[in-house]
């Protein structure tokens, strides 16, 4: 891909069957950027919709949360690459100014902050859980978040030289981590949050987010290193 052709960030999205809501998340992708659809072995069709949509998709067989991330961040050629839900709970229209404190050279890291639409939007296990873990991410790393949330963006160079390894729900967790080690200024930005387009794979009930509190406290286990700074 030439320099003129290059987009101006890649937006990966991990995908799991998530066929209803593709047309509205890649109607959403700003102009000029380029969506990476991850499929992740989906059964509904998303891969081929998504393709005929307009989007670059990625097959990444290997299941989990963290291998789509993975195989979404090797495809991407943009120097920012941004992350964001495949099922319309986010979104991407709102990433360029999440964006803009990167491009900036103001952030390193910025995170979505969710703020449900909705009292259904994020079932109340769920953000529990999520509480709990920012209290941990505090104590871990001396961050100050609120919410690991899933739409973020940082420069493409930058995540890869974090060697991040989780393949399944710690790997948002562990770029935290990792970034924080690395010294990074990370940021926070309030995003609406929505309820999504159909079942939830992870959150949507007890027992899956039981396994990613389970798989983020592996995570958690890491040897620290020195914390970042969240920016307000």
């Amino acid at each position: 891909m030439t320099e003129r052709h290059r987009p101006l960030a890649d937006v990966v999205l991990p995908c799991l069957d998530e066929a209803a809501a593709l047309p509205w998340v890649l109607k959403r992708i700003p102009p000029g950027w380029r969506a990476v659809v991850v499929d992740n072995g989906s059964t509904d069709g998303s891969a081929e919709l998504a393709a005929s949509l307009g989007a670059y998709v990625v097959g990444e067989p290997v299941r989990g949360f963290g291998a789509a991330c993975a195989a979404g961040l090797r495809a991407a050629t943009a120097p920012v690459v941004c992350f964001c839900d495949c099922d319309a709970s986010l979104d991407p229209g709102l990433l360029p100014s999440l964006a803009q404190p990167v491009l900036d050279g103001e952030a390193d890291l910025v995170l979505g902050r969710r703020r449900p639409t909705t009292r259904g939007a994020w079932p109340m296990h769920a953000r529990l859980a999520n509480r709990q873990l920012a209290r941990l991410i505090r104590r871990r790393t001396g961050l100050r978040l609120h919410d690991l949330g899933p739409m973020r963006v940082a420069r493409r160079e930058a995540l890869l030289d974090l060697d991040l390894t989780d393949r399944r729900s710690g790997y948002p967790l562990q770029m935290v981590v990792r970034a924080a080690g690395a010294g990074w200024r990370v940021r926070e930005v309030d995003v609406p949050y929505y309820p999504r387009t159909g079942p939830s794979k992870i959150t949507g009930t007890w027992r899956g987010t039981w396994h990613a509190v389970r798989d983020m406290r592996a995570v958690l286990s890491e040897p620290p290193r020195r914390p970042a700074r969240v920016l307000r």
